[in-house]
């Protein structure tokens, strides 16, 4: 358990201080952990590899908390100006703390489910493809809505990070349903066998 919550920790600090260190591939980290879909498969997961649903559900609530609290609260001690963006148009920042209160709250609640459907992506067979295909879809989703929406604005950098997970994304899903698939198949071909033989 302290290395889940341990793991959290090290995802809020790694997602805050790429924000505040100049370069593309920090760029690119920062813009991978502003993304809802890198926080919904750390949840996820935390689920995957736990034993029992509900240590699942709340280990991997509790750890999406603490990943976001440490973020926000990193942010707020240290506010900077996010790459690419003109300094007249950043904000001040505002009260950090209701940041941390809103995400946090957030991330525990939305964290159970997705922490839930991390254990139920263990569910071998065709029964489970639809929980393992879950963060692939959710990547695919929201880098095509940021592509669509903020591309034009956002800068090269941006745009090509969302690219290449939208095309990972895809990639993976595909990946999964072919494996599922596969292994059906093989196991049918077995019982099969061992019925011709019987």
């Amino acid at each position: 358990m302290p290395t889940i919550l341990g793991a959290g920790l090290v995802m809020g600090l790694v997602g805050a201080l790429a924000i505040k260190l100049d370069g593309p591939i920090f760029h690119a980290v920062n813009i991978v952990f502003s993304g809802g879909w890198s926080w919904a498969c750390f949840a996820f997961l935390v689920g995957y590899f736990r034993p029992s649903r509900v240590e699942a559900a709340l280990l991997a609530s509790s750890a999406l908390a603490v990943g976001v609290v440490v973020y926000y609260l990193s942010k707020a001690l240290s506010p900077v100006t996010p790459i690419g963006m003109d300094v007249s148009g950043a904000s001040s920042g505002g009260d950090g703390s209701s940041g941390i209160l809103m995400w946090g709250m957030a991330a525990f609640l939305f964290g159970a489910p997705v922490g839930l459907f991390g254990n139920l992506a263990r569910i071998p067979g065709i029964a489970g493809l639809s929980f393992r295909l879950l963060i692939p879809l959710i990547a695919f989703y929201e880098t095509s809505v940021r592509l669509d929406v903020e591309a034009a604005t956002a800068g090269p950098v941006p745009e090509a990070t969302w690219s290449t997970i939208r095309v990972l994304a895809a990639l993976a899903a595909v990946a999964l349903v072919g494996h599922t698939l596969w292994r059906w198949r093989t196991r049918h071909d077995d019982l099969d066998v061992g019925a011709d033989s019987d």
